[in-house]
């Protein structure tokens, strides 16, 4: 028997809004044919950019958006996606496929797009292809309100006011594709860049260094080594891949699922080991791991470009999302800020496209269950699991969170690991003075059960009525591959 105790009373620390933030790079359908339509298209849209993806994405309740990368981020040169359209130079998207970008979504167009969606932008800068002045001026371009060559150019092109914007990466992964760096020599080059990331006219940057992968442990070392006090945030990367088998989104056996869930799982051992590293400069932890690429990596679908990482989504994508969520709370002294890649139509996607469609994946109805833990108080929990066994393959049956937001209300999260067989949890729930509970679960008839086009709504939340609180005891029967969130108000 599961067992979980809850101590309502008890707040740990605050679960920070921006764990739930997303990531959307110029890479395969996610900005054209994602976001952006262009003025002139069929599609409803305002100013160029889907109507329908603005509202699914606000009611998810989005807190930032990372853009335009990724690997794309430290090839592209901002002032090509400025002025005119149709006079804005073209170029060769090299990392994904090879693609001829036109740049008509720029600057202006992301910051539109944040403002429609009521979002905090984030925007990584190009550190292993540009130079100091180009990102110096970008800010400035963005951010300063006074006379100067870049806001005149920006007042040019139709902005008179500056933009607000926090959360500013200062490279991409450049011990890999943003510039194969050394540890220390990324240091260096953080410290020149970062200079030059100033504060204009009130506006406060929050700058991101580029952090490590995986269990990487030396990167961060260095970097909290070298530019503890001249960072805001360092960034971490991780993926859980696609199995044991490396199959696609929906063609796989359930060693697979399996496979992947016990490798999500490693996010808490990898979180955990990188803060102690951190914790030696930083023990008050004021610098947040930023989990700015996190999420499951599929074979591409079949008959679809390579270099365009577009994949399905099931219910085991779900089950990443909510484990991975889990783990954030747990670290959420550490972990503040998170991306998931990526938003639409690439890896694992909240939304998909085809044409004038679209459809919610089951990763975006765990976005839209979880958001009741936003900017809540993690609450002092423990839990004992059943194992789960598939082969060789032994992982927590269980996972579990809990939080209460400002209206006394405790929220828990609860995945069942299990793909074939039901959970039952017993309980202590104390601290909370209301009696009523309700839930919303979110499960499946198959582990590869998808959302399409042709059924939309294959795998959404339903009322869950398989919880009872009775004097602070609480019984749960989860049903097996599911995600539930229970309210106790």
């Amino acid at each position: 028997m599961n067992k979980l105790w809850i101590n309502a009373d008890q707040p740990v620390g605050t679960i920070d809004k921006h764990v739930y933030g997303h990531f959307s790079e110029h890479l395969g359908r996610c900005i054209y044919d994602g976001y952006w339509t262009g003025e002139k298209s069929s599609i409803p849209n305002t100013r160029g950019i889907r109507n329908d993806i603005v509202k699914a994405l606000k009611k998810m309740g989005i807190p930032n958006l990372r853009w335009p990368g990724g690997c794309f981020a430290d090839e592209y040169h901002w002032m090509d996606g400025i002025g005119p359209r149709n006079q804005r130079p073209k170029m060769i998207n090299t990392h994904w496929g090879g693609v001829v970008e036109n740049n008509h979504f720029g600057t202006h167009e992301f910051f539109d797009l944040c403002e429609q969606l009521g979002t905090e932008p984030y925007i990584c800068g190009n550190v292993g292809s540009g130079t100091v002045q180009e990102m110096q001026q970008w800010v400035e371009y963005i951010t300063f309100d006074g006379k100067s060559p870049m806001t005149d150019l920006r007042r040019k092109n139709g902005r008179e006011k500056p933009w607000k914007i926090k959360f500013w990466g200062v490279g991409n992964e450049n011990w890999g594709c943003g510039g194969s760096m050394r540890p220390e020599y990324y240091a260096d080059n953080y410290r020149r860049y970062a200079t030059y990331c100033r504060n204009f006219s009130g506006n406060q940057l929050f700058r991101i260094a580029c952090g490590s992968w995986n269990d990487n442990y030396n990167w961060t070392d260095v970097l909290m080594r070298e530019c503890y006090g001249r960072m805001q945030g360092l960034s971490y990367h991780f993926y859980c891949g696609s199995g044991k088998n490396s199959r696609s989104a929906t063609q796989f056996e359930e060693i697979d699922w399996a496979w992947q869930l016990k490798t999500a799982l490693q996010m808490d051992e990898f979180v955990a080991r990188h803060s102690t590293v951190m914790d030696k400069y930083d023990p008050q932890a004021s610098v947040p791991l930023v989990v700015d690429e996190w999420g499951a990596w599929h074979a591409c679908e079949p008959g679809t470009n390579p270099g365009f990482l577009y994949q399905q989504n099931s219910i085991r994508d779900a089950l990443v999302a909510g484990v991975t969520f889990n783990i954030f709370h747990k670290h959420c002294k550490r972990v503040r800020i998170a991306n998931i890649a990526q938003t639409i139509n690439v890896l694992q996607a909240v939304v998909l496209t085809e044409g004038k469609k679209m459809i919610l994946t089951p990763t975006y109805h765990v976005f839209d269950m979880f958001q009741v833990h936003q900017d809540a108080a993690a609450l002092n929990m423990a839990i004992e699991s059943d194992n789960y066994v598939c082969q060789d393959v032994t992982v927590p049956a269980v996972s579990a969170s809990a939080s209460k937001d400002a209206a006394g209300k405790v929220h828990v999260s609860l995945c069942n690991l299990d793909a074939d067989k039901a959970q039952e949890i017993s309980g202590l729930v104390r601290g909370a003075d209301g009696a009523k509970i309700t839930g919303t679960v979110l499960t499946a008839p198959a582990i590869n059960t998808c959302n399409t086009f042709d059924k939309p709504n294959a795998v959404k939340p339903q009322d869950f009525d398989g919880a009872t609180l009775k004097a602070g005891k609480l019984t749960v029967k989860l049903p097996p591959r599911s995600v539930v969130v229970l309210e106790i108000a």
